[in-house]
């Protein structure tokens, strides 16, 4: 259990751009979260019609390190609370994307819902990832749940 206060990890750096004038940088709301906030850069309030996607810019770029991708989560008390939370679920940020991050939230909700200029919209959680080269092949090597998918390794 890490101890209060103390720093158990090793930050690296990201680089980020600010775009607008009026855009906020990431922000962690804790000291261990693991997903820093993304903000609506946006001039004035923007409303989301029940069961429709809009698109919300951040006003920021980011240039991540090699090896890593930007992930774009929901925030649980926006999705919660007013229903808002990315339409693709997970938004990913390749690390040689240099474009300004802009997150599509769906309104899941029955009413509509209004973004304000500087609302949390998001969050990003910056993780390393593996470089993979596919391989087709004949067979696949043998493992005792094979095939099984879907709720097969539920209790019966």
């Amino acid at each position: 259990m890490p101890q209060k206060g103390r720093n158990v990890v090793e930050k690296i750096r990201v680089n980020v751009k600010k775009l607008k004038e009026n855009a906020s940088l990431p922000k962690f709301g804790t000291e261990y979260a693991a997903g820093a906030d993304l903000y609506a850069c946006i001039e004035a309030p923007q409303v989301i019609e029940p069961g429709k996607t809009e698109k919300v810019p951040a006003g920021i770029s980011i240039e991540l390190p090699e090896g890593t991708v930007g992930l774009i989560y929901a925030r649980s008390g926006l999705a919660l609370k007013k229903g808002l939370a990315p339409a693709n679920k997970v938004g990913v940020i390749d690390c040689d994307y240099r474009g300004e991050i802009i997150v599509a939230l769906h309104n899941h909700g029955d009413e509509a819902q209004t973004v304000e200029p500087g609302d949390r919209i998001a969050q990003l959680v910056v993780t390393p990832y593996l470089a993979v080269d596919y391989q087709e092949c004949d067979e696949l090597s043998e493992t005792v749940r094979g095939e099984g998918g879907f709720g097969s390794t539920g209790s019966k």
